[in-house]
């Protein structure tokens, strides 16, 4: 990176730091417009269902198109096919060109997540060094959003493009901060395609120097029962994992805890907790009465067999074992939850799914999925339908990336 790069960089990050949360991005975006002499740029956020980008502006007055919330404007850019949606879906910056200017979408990325985009519009078509400086400037304005939503609202309104119920809001503090997560050996993404009535549905990872810890929950019922018998799991489960315990160990206190402090008489939560050693790819893996975990290898989907476990609260003295695999390069373990499976959604060949979509990238995997989901059992569930894929491939270390993605793991472009 040059000098006066590394100098603009400087004075970005300053800037948004110097500037309130709400207007750290603007802040950011200034300077990028002074330093390429920009005739406009925008941030465009991922919406929360994962079908759409949405342009956040801060508009005085009668405000702009979209979405208004005092003066801020959230507009919903729906995915057609074009090449928005391409650049978000196979990280590479899209340049268009229009009357008197050149537009260039950038991904806003990190560690696989996607965002967003930068969208900047140009008075001069741009060469392969002023796109790859723009890349390197959208993966910098990711960690300012990562850094500023901490602090404000205003990224997670603009994301939501359909109002929550209390119940979604508590489920949604369940779910980890990045839904989508690249490392050397593993590429994983979950997702959840909730209910019309929240039905307590998790999942949660966590990477450690050589070890991932991952898991899959499923409270019984709906509502706001529901999600608090979710919080009590994921909780529980969370606090043993932090102390390093076995899976075992958590599955046990876990079962303790929603058996005593559940607000619902026979509550239970039943998942799956999976423990990945990063240098040898040996898996643990606990099923507590959920759905079986699948294993997408050389061209068969096959459901593994494990050790049966009743669900976590249903009996407090229940005792837990886990079984074991050794994942191979190139393996594919996919777990989702009951609402995969049940009512209008089991007549969805999920074996035949997992083998249609084995070409695409975990994060566009999973929107696949849960789109055939929602084309079988139509577009209210019964149930929520969640699902956690992580694609092994060895080789824990490092991994190559390119403003925040690696190119080579992405979803291959048409053609």
């Amino acid at each position: 990176m040059e000098d006066s790069e590394q100098i603009v960089l400087a004075e970005m990050l300053q800037s948004a730091e110097d500037a309130a949360p709400v207007e750290a991005v603007e802040a950011v975006t200034g300077a990028i417009a002074s330093a390429l002499n920009a005739l406009g740029v925008s941030l465009l956020i991922a919406d929360l269902s994962g079908r759409a980008l949405v342009r956040l502006t801060h508009q005085s007055g009668t405000g702009g198109p979209g979405r208004l919330q005092d003066e801020e404007t959230a507009e919903v850019l729906p995915f057609d096919g074009g090449p928005y949606e391409q650049a978000v879906r196979h990280q590479v910056p899209q340049v268009l060109p229009g009357n008197g200017r050149w537009r260039l979408l950038a991904p806003v990325t990190e560690r696989g997540e996607v965002i967003g985009l930068l969208e900047i519009d140009l008075p001069d078509e741009p060469d392969a060094e002023v796109i790859a400086r723009v890349a390197r400037t959208a993966h910098a304005l990711a960690f300012v959003i990562i850094a500023n939503r901490r602090h404000t609202d205003l990224f997670e309104w603009g994301q939501r493009s359909t109002p929550f119920t209390l119940s979604a809001e508590i489920q949604r503090r369940l779910l980890p901060a990045s839904f989508t997560c690249e490392s050397g050996a593993f590429t994983l993404s979950g997702w959840l395609e909730p209910a019309a009535s929240v039905g307590g549905d998790t999942f949660d990872y966590s990477v450690a120097r050589d070890v991932l810890h991952v898991s899959v929950t499923d409270a019984m019922g709906h509502g706001v029962a529901s999600a608090l018998t979710a919080t009590l799991g994921v909780g529980s489960l969370r606090n043993t994992r932090r102390r390093g315990m076995r899976l075992t160990a958590q599955a046990d206190e876990a079962n303790r805890a929603i058996a005593q402090h559940a607000n619902v008489r026979g509550a239970y939560v039943t998942a799956v907790l999976g423990r990945i050693d990063l240098p040898t790819g040996h898996c643990e893996l606990l099923n507590a009465g959920h759905v079986p975990p699948i294993l997408v290898r050389d061209g068969r989907a096959t459901a593994l067999e494990l050790p049966g476990n009743f669900p976590l609260g249903m009996f407090p003295e229940a005792g837990f074992r886990s079984g074991e695999i050794a994942l191979r390069p190139g393996d594919r373990l996919v777990v989702v939850t009951d609402g995969m499976r049940e009512r209008n959604a089991a007549d969805l060949d999920l074996p035949a799914a997992l083998l249609d979509i084995t070409h695409l990238h975990p994060r566009e995997a999973v929107r696949a999925l849960s789109d055939a989901v929602l084309a079988t059992a139509g577009p209210a569930l019964a149930d929520d339908a969640t699902m956690l894929i992580i694609d092994w491939y060895d080789g824990h270390g490092p991994r190559r990336s390119t403003a925040g993605a690696d190119t080579r793991r992405a979803s291959v472009p048409p053609g």
